[in-house]
């Protein structure tokens, strides 16, 4: 593992470390104010591949909106979009509490799978942790390329300035944890918060 000197920015996944999805709860708000059903919304946008075009960042903002409407014969507004976002969310605390107690020469900041409305709307819809990392919060439709891909945490890292040496990674899935490592960054397989806070601590990378 790195020498604690070497760390300089710690990398977060999104949901599933920060955050728990709830996609249930996302598509029963989408098919109450679309009177569609949920598993057709489902089959319209996850089943299809649409999301994953999203998250790929083969569409821009208005181009994935208005193909999520379409898709599930809706004219959604941007707004109900973004309500959808927040019913499916809800912060992890206790990880959400190591990030202030990062030292301060540690930054921290996001990389998730998401598409480009998710990156627009960030701070309406991770409220919590939008002003702990500040204008490091990214999406993989920005870099066209996604977790596991490798590319996906190098073209993050370019844009943050920073060493691949020098960054530690944190996620649920093994398989992005690999990615990462393939990529350079040093990996850690997020199972809780507790597990998080003793790893943090092993490498001195809190107060």
């Amino acid at each position: 593992m790195a020498a604690v000197t070497e760390i300089t920015l710690i990398l977060f996944d999104l949901n599933g470390v920060l955050y728990r999805y709830d996609r249930d709860a996302r598509i029963a708000y989408l098919a109450s104010v679309s009177n569609r059903p949920s598993d057709a919304i489902k089959a319209a946008i996850w089943d299809s591949g649409f999301e994953d075009a999203g998250d790929a960042g083969a569409l821009d903002a208005a181009g994935y909106l208005g193909g999520f409407g379409a898709r599930i014969g809706y004219d959604l507004s941007e707004a109900e979009w973004v309500t959808a976002q927040q019913v499916a969310v809800t912060p992890i605390g206790a990880t959400l509490a190591l990030l202030p107690r990062l030292r301060h020469e540690v930054r921290c900041a996001v990389l998730t799978n998401n598409n480009l409305l998710v990156r627009r709307h960030f701070a309406a819809l991770y409220p919590e942790v939008a002003p702990l990392v500040g204008d490091r919060a990214y999406v993989s439709a920005e870099f066209g390329a996604g977790k596991p891909d490798p590319e996906a945490y190098r073209r993050c890292l370019v844009r943050l300035g920073v060493e691949p040496r020098a960054a530690l990674f944190v996620d649920d899935s093994p398989a992005n944890v690999a990615g990462a490592r393939e990529a350079g960054l040093f990996g850690h397989d997020y199972t809780g918060p507790q597990e998080l806070t003793a790893e943090l601590g092993r490498l001195g990378l809190l107060d």
